[in-house]
């Protein structure tokens, strides 16, 4: 479910982008003194984004580390760490040690076996500091389990399942901003699994594996795309109204870049490529075809 709350680096200024690179770079090294290495594994930047916006809400004041970075090693790199940082870090941690357990009992991977037991002593501990978000992911992948077993077809069901979950974890502290944090997470919960689901579409329909897009795309037929992105476009607009009617100054053109753009570069990514596979087999079946009328003349 991780990879759909990217910024748009093409819109954002040199300076903004500096700043969120250092939020990145900050949540890698904070997974690494978590859970060492291991951790480092699981950096994504849809955490980073769950840290600008408590940063931005909170404004939290940062810890500025300049570090040599073995993946990146041309000069020192900035990192910004502040609580919100660890506190996504746990996030992290938690959400990723669930996914793989459910890969494993999936598909019996070992590997993603070996991946949850090794950051299962981690998730103990965040057991321990936040229960209110340990037990909101247990709920969420034995409902997410139960929906798959049963074939749920409803939309707004399955996904919300993924946006009461993340609400929970966008709520950091309960506070007078719970609801609206809760509701801001609740929409883009629901964004992320609708999204996911359009991306592994295709992947899903080859294997028979559960996609409740499956159902509606042989029911909408041509209007399965339209129906997709003013869905979409529904959820995020919700979402954003969350954030707006939050006092949030601090890094504020970063988070609105990721909520009005970024979170759109992976679906624009997928209708390029989408045309492009469409005009190549036009063009393949343009030449086989011509082909064809070539061999037809030429035995006449």
């Amino acid at each position: 479910m991780f990879g759909y709350i990217n910024v748009n680096r093409k819109e954002l200024s040199k300076e903004d982008e500096e700043i969120y690179q250092a939020y990145y770079c900050g949540l890698c090294r904070q997974l690494k003194d978590t859970a060492g290495v291991k951790g480092q594994m699981l950096l994504n930047y849809d955490m980073a984004f769950l840290i600008l916006l408590q940063t931005g809400l909170y404004e939290l004041e940062n810890e500025e580390i300049t570090f040599n970075c073995v993946i990146h090693p041309t000069g020192r790199k900035l990192a910004y760490i502040n609580e919100a940082t660890a506190y996504a870090a746990d996030m992290d941690i938690l959400l990723s040690y669930h996914n793989f357990m459910d890969d494993y009992r999936d598909d019996g991977s070992r590997t993603k076996q070996l991946l949850a037991s090794v950051l299962k002593k981690d998730c103990e501990r965040i057991r321990g500091k936040y229960p209110r978000q340990v037990q909101a992911v247990e709920d969420y992948m034995r409902r997410l389990g139960e929906a798959q077993t049963r074939n749920e077809k409803n939309l707004d069901i399955v996904s919300g399942y993924t946006g009461e979950m993340l609400g929970e974890l966008f709520v950091w502290r309960e506070d007078i901003w719970a609801k609206e944090l809760r509701n801001m997470g609740f929409y883009m919960g629901k964004f992320i699994y609708l999204m996911d689901a359009y991306d592994d579409l295709e992947k899903d329909t080859r294997k028979g594996s559960y996609n409740p897009l499956r159902y509606l795309k042989r029911q909408s037929g041509k209007d399965y795309e339209t129906f997709c992105r003013q869905t979409f476009t529904s959820l995020m607009s919700e979402c954003a109204k969350s954030f707006e009617r939050m006092p949030i100054l601090l890094h504020s053109e970063i988070i609105r870049n990721i909520l009005y753009s970024g979170v759109w570069t992976r679906y624009e990514y997928l209708q390029l490529k989408r045309r492009r596979d469409r005009e190549k087999e036009q063009e393949r079946t343009s030449k086989k075809s011509g082909g064809q009328a070539t061999l037809a003349k030429e035995h006449r």
